[in-house]
C-alpha cells in the first residue's frame, strides 16, 4: 500500500497526505471498499433499479401473492419482500448488494494480505472485478445467486485467514455464516459449503474438531430448513416433476442411445408424459434438460402421477448401463469443466444474461389475462435507469465482452478455477505451505455441484471463480516474498 501512496499521481493531487492519516491496517480495506462501490455504483445507477430474469418475476409473485415456494430461495424472498416495503423498493435490495460485495471484496484483499499478497495487485484486481461485465453487473442482478455467490467469497477469504493462521473470532463466524449462507441461498449451494469445508478439515489439522462442527451445522440446518422448517411454516415444497427433471433427462439420453434397454410398459410410462419422439429429441440434446422437460408436449402433471414408474426406471438404467447417466450428466455439466463452449445447434453455447430493460410482460408472467398482470407490485421490476446515456454506455461495455472469442475467459468460470488452481500450487511449491490448496475448495465444490446436478450451461452458474480466482493470481508474485506489503 505503501508504494501506491508514494505514487506522483497521488502526491500531487494531495491524496496521499490524506490517506497517510488513516491507520495503516484500514488503507487497505478502505482503498479497495470505497473504489469498489463506486464502481458499482455507476453499475446500479444504469440499471436502475436492477437487472432482471424470469426468476426475478417469479419472487415478486411469489412474495406478493402468498404462494411462497422452497423451489426458490426462501432466505431471498425474504429479502425481496423487505425490500417492497421500504422505500426505494427493489433499488434498495440492489443497492444493499453492492455495498455487500465492496465489503466482501475489502476483506478478501485483507485476507490474502496475511499471504503475502500486495496492495499493489489487490487493488486493481479488486477494481477489475468490479467494473468485468460477468461480475460487475451481475452484482445488480436481482437473483438469489448474488448473496449465494457472495457468501462463497466470504468462505475462501475466512479460509484464508484460517490457512494463514490469522483467524480472529470474527473470520469463525464469517465462514460459519457465509457456509450456511450459502445453503440458504441457494438449494444446491450445501454442496460446495460441504466441499469447502472438507478441504479445511483435511488440510488444517489443529482445527479439525471445529471445522468439522461447522460444516456439519452450515449443511445440516439447510437441509433441516428444507425438510422440516419450510413445510412446517406452510410454505411449499418443490414439485416432484421439478426435483426429478434432471433425471428424467437422464432416461431421455438413455432413451435415444439405448432404446431395447426399455420394455413396452416403460414405453407405456414414457408415452403418458411425452411423445416417444420427444423423449429421442430431448435426449438426443445432452446438453440442455430442457429442450425435454420445459418442451409443450412435456405433461407435467402425468410426470407427477407417474414419477415413481419414472425413478425406477432411472434406477435400473443406472444399474445397467451407467455410463449413460454418467454421459447425460458430465455432457449437461460442460460449463463446469470445459473452457470452451459446445455445439451451437444444440444448445451447448455459454448462455449469457441480457441486460436489456425489463419487458411489460414480465417474461410472460405479467401477460393478459394472467394474476401477476393486474400485481401493482410488478412496477418495481421495470427498468427506469438514473441516466439513459449511462445505460447505454453499461449496455455497450457488456455487449462488448460478449465477443464470442472472448467467450472463454469472460464467461467460462472453469477457465478462471484452472488458472486458480495453477495459482495455488505455484505459491504451495514454493513457500512449502500444502494448507493453501484447501483454498481451492470452494472452486472443487462449485464444479463438482455443477457437474452433478445442472440443466443448461448458463455462466451464472459458475459465476463464483470469476470473483474468486482472479485474486488468487496474487499469490504468484507473493510467492517469492516473505511478507506482505503493509
Amino acid at each position: 500500500m505503501t508504494a501506491l501512496l508514494d505514487s506522483p499521481t497521488l502526491q500531487r493531487s494531495g491524496l496521499a497526505r490524506h490517506a497517510r492519516r488513516v491507520p495503516g491496517r484500514w488503507r487497505l480495506p478502505l482503498a479497495v471498499g470505497v473504489g469498489v462501490q463506486l464502481v458499482l455504483l455507476l453499475w446500479w445507477a444504469a440499471f436502475y433499479p436492477g437487472l432482471t430474469s424470469y426468476d426475478s418475476a417469479a419472487y415478486v409473485n411469489q412474495v406478493t401473492t402468498g404462494y411462497w415456494s422452497s423451489e426458490h430461495s426462501v432466505l431471498y424472498n425474504v429479502l425481496v419482500w423487505l425490500a417492497l416495503h421500504v422505500p426505494g423498493k427493489l433499488a434498495v435490495l440492489t443497492l444493499a448488494q453492492t455495498v455487500l460485495t465492496s465489503v466482501t471484496l475489502a476483506y478478501t484483499c485483507v485476507a490474502l494480505r496475511a499471504l503475502g499478497a500486495r496492495a499493489r495487485w489487490l487493488v486493481p484486481i479488486a477494481l477489475l472485478v468490479a467494473a468485468a461485465p460477468p461480475s460487475g453487473a451481475f452484482v445488480v442482478y436481482i437473483w438469489k445467486d448474488v448473496p449465494f455467490t457472495l457468501c462463497s467469497v466470504l468462505t475462501f477469504a475466512a479460509s484464508v485467514r484460517l490457512v494463514a493462521r490469522k483467524a480472529g473470532r470474527l473470520d469463525w463466524w464469517v465462514l460459519a455464516l457465509s457456509m450456511t449462507g450459502m445453503g440458504l441461498f441457494r438449494n444446491n449451494g450445501l454442496g460446495v459449503a460441504l466441499i469447502a469445508g472438507v478441504a479445511l478439515v483435511l488440510a488444517l489439522r489443529g482445527r479439525r474438531l471445529v471445522l468439522t462442527v461447522i460444516t456439519l451445522f452450515a449443511v445440516g440446518f439447510s437441509l433441516l430448513c428444507q425438510l422440516v422448517l419450510y413445510p412446517a411454516m406452510g410454505i411449499k415444497q418443490p414439485a416432484a416433476s421439478s426435483v426429478y427433471s434432471l433425471n428424467y433427462h437422464d432416461v431421455a439420453v438413455a432413451y435415444a442411445h439405448q432404446p431395447d434397454l426399455f420394455t413396452d410398459a416403460d414405453r407405456a410410462v414414457l408415452a403418458q408424459v411425452s411423445p416417444l419422439e420427444q423423449w429421442t429429441n430431448g435426449g438426443n440434446n445432452c446438453y440442455v434438460s430442457d429442450q425435454l422437460v420445459l418442451a409443450w408436449n412435456f405433461d407435467r402433471n402425468a410426470a407427477e402421477r407417474v414419477n415413481t414408474q419414472l425413478m425406477d426406471m432411472w434406477t435400473r438404467v443406472l444399474k445397467e448401463r451407467p455410463d449413460l447417466i454418467m454421459q447425460a450428466r458430465i455432457c449437461r455439466g460442460h460449463i463446469a469443466w470445459s473452457p470452451f463452449p459446445g455445439p451451437a445447434d444444440k444448445r451447448g453455447y455459454t448462455w449469457i444474461a441480457d441486460p436489456a430493460p425489463t419487458p411489460e410482460n414480465l417474461y410472460l408472467l405479467a401477460a393478459p389475462g394472467t394474476p401477476m398482470a393486474s400485481n401493482p407490485a410488478r412496477f418495481a421490476l421495470y427498468s427506469h435507469p438514473v441516466s439513459y446515456k449511462l445505460r447505454h454506455a453499461a449496455q455497450f461495455w457488456y455487449n462488448l465482452a460478449k465477443t464470442p472469442q472472448l467467450d472463454w475467459l469472460l464467461f467460462r468460470g472453469v477457465t478462471w478455477c484452472y488458472i486458480g488452481y495453477a495459482a495455488l500450487f505455484l505459491y504451495a511449491k514454493r513457500r512449502n505451505l500444502r494448507a493453501v490448496y484447501a483454498l481451492g475448495g470452494v472452486l472443487i465444490g462449485f464444479q463438482l455441484t455443477v457437474l452433478a446436478a445442472n440443466p443448461a450451461p448458463l455462466y451464472r452458474y459458475m459465476v463464483g471463480p470469476f470473483f474468486i480466482a482472479p485474486f488468487l493470481l496474487t499469490l504468484i508474485p507473493a510467492s517469492r516474498t516473505s511478507s506482505a506489503d503493509e
